[in-house]
């Protein structure tokens, strides 16, 4: 294959479905160059342009990937039985289906949670206080653009951004306006803040827990904080160019005061805890942080449960119990009103890439990158690339590859596939969340338009770290 057509296949090939040939097992095929990899990348290509036209076609996300999924893994499972290897492909799938299944049930539990604290008037309360106190579009921008940035580091970028959009989509309302660009600095920040902290992002997690050497020594936990200023700069930059486009008047106060419902103070200290559970199950007893969101979901299925035993504790009936619903808090509706177009979609991506990657491009990307290009424009464009398929599987791709660097290039890179997902919605979790989340309001084309402006953040982040972190390289 020749250079310029590797170059076109790179950004859907990068995924750790290679992982099962690195860690054991036999050797897979090299099908690079053989019909079904071209028909692979053919496939994927055609779902994602449907999926980016999802705003015109009214096509939800998940049905064109995962149908792309099943045919792209059918395929390989055809060679691979053609040519006498049976099970290679059923364990690779298998591996990926771990992966997603880890992502899909932390995004669960986040989701679930989120259902909880708006049933319970949370985010109302806290649009009908800020309305009451006289927060301009411009002032709300900046206030959630700024909590995003500082609470993604404790929790994740995707809670924290599906937290924010709540409170963006009460106080919006109707201003569709406001919403999109409230939502596009939302994104960015989250992204931004999860940059510089292991636990902001799951990309910095496995850039930790694989303990990697440099000559300067290991990328150990106070390394990430060397990213705070490089992160501030991506987010600032692109932040304070949107806020000029906001006008500067304040959101209908309906005169209304929202109380919060029985039990939502403590459902808001069970999800805190439920981070700090997951926290502390990934750091202390080196468990999977999905366990620990787990476990936090068991606090509100017990707390349910006592909601539901004291009901009527001076709490008005609701419409629903008022026309036969009798139940005060039922955690499985919370479950059933999770983002499941999200979940499914985040299901095709991971076997699609995971196929592809599987199929034999991972190799053919490690030697075009980190030896023709050089580290510092391998690690820019593992930004890049991350804008177009999801920063969880171009790291992965990485840490399989494990180039030599210096702890700079190290930190370069945690930098940019934490960041570079902003530049497109599709980019990051928390951006594919929020389509979900604000559906009709924040969508692809509208997050497009920004994109030359977060990617002058982009840049002036990769700068910064040049400059202030030289003599780490």
């Amino acid at each position: 294959m020749t250079t310029r057509a590797s170059l076109w296949v790179l950004p859907f090939t990068l995924f750790p479905g290679l992982l099962w040939a690195a860690g054991g097992g036999s050797q897979p095929l090299d099908l690079t160059q053989h019909w079904v990899g071209y028909t692979a990348i053919a496939i994927f290509a055609v779902s994602y342009l449907l999926v980016m036209a999802e705003e015109f076609t009214h096509l939800r996300k998940s049905k064109p990937v995962i149908l792309a999924a099943g045919i792209i893994w059918a395929l390989i499972a055809i060679v691979y039985h053609t040519n006498g290897v049976d099970h290679a492909a059923e364990q690779a799938v298998r591996h990926n289906l771990l992966e997603y299944a880890e992502l899909m049930l932390f995004l669960l539990v986040a989701m679930t949670y989120i259902n909880a604290m708006d049933e319970r008037n949370v985010f109302e309360a806290l649009r009908s206080w800020l309305v009451k106190k006289g927060f301009g579009f411009r002032q709300l921008f900046w206030i959630t653009g700024v909590l995003a940035f500082l609470i993604s580091p404790v929790a994740d970028n995707l809670t924290t951004a599906l937290l924010m959009c709540a409170v963006v989509l009460a106080v919006g309302g109707d201003n569709t306006k406001f919403v999109l660009t409230a939502c596009i600095n939302i994104v960015v920040a989250a992204n931004a803040g999860g940059a510089f902290s292991p636990f902001g992002d799951i990309t910095t997690l496995m850039v930790w827990q694989k303990q990697v050497q440099t000559p300067q020594g290991m990328v150990d936990f106070w390394a990430f904080f060397a990213l705070f200023l490089p992160s501030l700069v991506n987010w600032l930059v692109p932040a304070a160019i949107m806020s000029l486009t906001l006008p500067n008047e304040k959101p209908h106060a309906s005169g209304d005061s929202v109380k919060m419902r029985r039990g939502a103070k403590r459902i808001i200290f069970l999800f805190l805890l439920t981070i700090g559970t997951a926290v502390a199950f990934h750091n202390f007893i080196h468990m999977p942080p999905v366990i620990g969101m787990l476990t936090g979901l068991a606090y509100l299925q017990f707390f349910g449960y006592f909601l539901k035993k004291t009901h009527r504790r001076g709490e008005p009936l609701t419409d629903e119990e008022q026309f036969g619903d009798p139940v005060a808090f039922d955690i499985f509706n919370k479950v059933a009103r999770a983002e499941w177009d999200t979940l499914l979609f985040f299901y095709g991506v991971v076997l699609c890439v995971g196929g592809l990657g599987f199929i034999g491009y991972l190799a053919m990307a490690s030697e075009l990158m980190y030896v023709d290009w050089g580290a510092t424009n391998a690690n820019i464009a593992v930004g890049l690339l991350s804008a177009i398929v999801d920063n969880i599987p171009v790291m992965f791709a990485v840490l399989t590859m494990m180039p030599d660097m210096s702890m700079g290039q190290w930190l370069l890179v945690t930098l940019t596939a934490g960041v570079g997902g902003s530049l497109l919605s599709i980019g990051s979790a928390a951006g594919v969340a929020l389509m979900g989340q604000a559906r009709g309001k924040y969508t692809f084309f509208g997050h497009l338009k920004w994109a030359p402006v977060i990617a002058l953040g982009y840049g002036a982040s990769i700068a910064t770290h040049l400059w202030l972190n030289a003599g780490m390289f």
